[in-house]
């Protein structure tokens, strides 16, 4: 699992696609932590994204490092609990300057089902542990 988020953090800016309608949307983020062994990542909850993956939780994310893409499949899971909002604060503390825990719009959410492979350019393909 920690493959997965150090291939993100170090990525920087990476993408996850939803579904609206028929459509499919795609949006940069930048921040990711392993929490109880799972990938976390955070949004606001009055964001389109948000509501998107709350009604069609299915989600892909995309990043690139120095000619390596990883492609991650799964289902986002909204996670409420206190102490996953601490750990994405903590790990990402750029974050602090616009959310806080209680500030009623602070989302973090896990992938569920995760399936993780890096490919490259040489075509070589590697499947990472969840």
């Amino acid at each position: 699992m920690s493959k997965v988020v150090d291939f993100l953090n170090e990525a920087k800016t990476f993408y996850i696609a939803t579904v609206e309608d028929d459509q499919p949307r795609v949006r940069p983020f930048g921040a990711a932590v392993e929490y109880n062994g799972k990938v976390y990542l955070s949004t606001r909850n009055d964001k389109k994204v948000y509501a998107q993956f709350t009604r069609n939780p299915k989600i892909e994310v995309s990043g690139i490092v120095k000619g390596k893409w990883i492609r991650i499949t799964g289902n986002a899971v909204v996670d409420e609990k206190i102490e996953a909002k601490e750990a994405m604060l903590e790990a990402n503390p750029f974050l602090k300057n616009t959310y806080s825990i209680n500030d009623g719009i602070f989302a973090v959410f896990y992938i569920d089902k995760m399936k993780a492979v890096v490919s490259g350019f040489d075509g070589e393909s590697v499947e990472l542990d969840d």
